[in-house]
């Protein structure tokens, strides 16, 4: 889990699991589960080798076999890119919904918006999600800064590598069948 989706679930007033939302006693232990990570074996999905759940984290770390499997997994769900960049749009740069300042990269207009537009209630559309082929250039989001926090907290093409022009759901779609497969 990322650092705040824990942190909302560990609110004082109210401290939840992060997967069932059942009622936490502050400084539980789920010992029953880390019994299972320390006891339940498994197998790397590159070399082969099995170990403990509790040992995988590490060892994919360093294993090459297994950083070779990722990138098949990567190049598997991804296509050539396209030639023709005439009609390719701008996904790298944005404009202000609010104020139409212009040129900012996906985490300068977050930036940009907590510290000038943060009490504008104005429904805008997000240029960023605009830009993309799923988004709707329509589509007025109803609370713009928190879809900003919550979608947009880290530029899509830092963390992963993406086809724009393949459907979320058939990237989904295949890497569940992937997962599927490896079982």
């Amino acid at each position: 889990f990322c650092t705040p989706c824990l942190q909302e679930c560990l609110k004082p007033k109210k401290p939840v699991c992060a997967v069932c939302r059942s009622t936490l006693s502050p400084g539980s232990r789920a010992l029953d589960l880390e019994k299972q990570i320390e006891t339940t074996e498994t197998t790397c999905n590159g070399c082969n080798k099995k170990m403990y759940l509790s040992k995988m984290r590490s060892h994919a770390a360093s294993c090459s076999k297994y950083q070779n499997y990722i990138m098949e997994g990567i190049k598997a769900v991804t296509k050539e890119p396209l030639h023709n960049t005439r009609n390719f749009p701008n996904r790298f740069t944005f404009p202000c919904p609010y104020c139409s300042e212009k040129n900012f990269d996906q985490e300068g207009l977050v930036e940009h918006c907590k510290a000038l537009h943060s009490m504008d209630a104005k429904q805008v559309v997000c240029p960023i999600c605009a830009s993309m082929p799923w988004g709707d250039p329509n589509y007025r989001s109803a609370n713009f800064m928190e879809h900003l926090q919550r979608r947009h907290r880290f530029s899509y093409d830092t963390f992963v590598v993406r086809d724009y022009d393949a459907d979320e759901d058939d990237m989904m779609a295949q890497v569940l069948m992937r997962s599927l497969r490896d079982k």
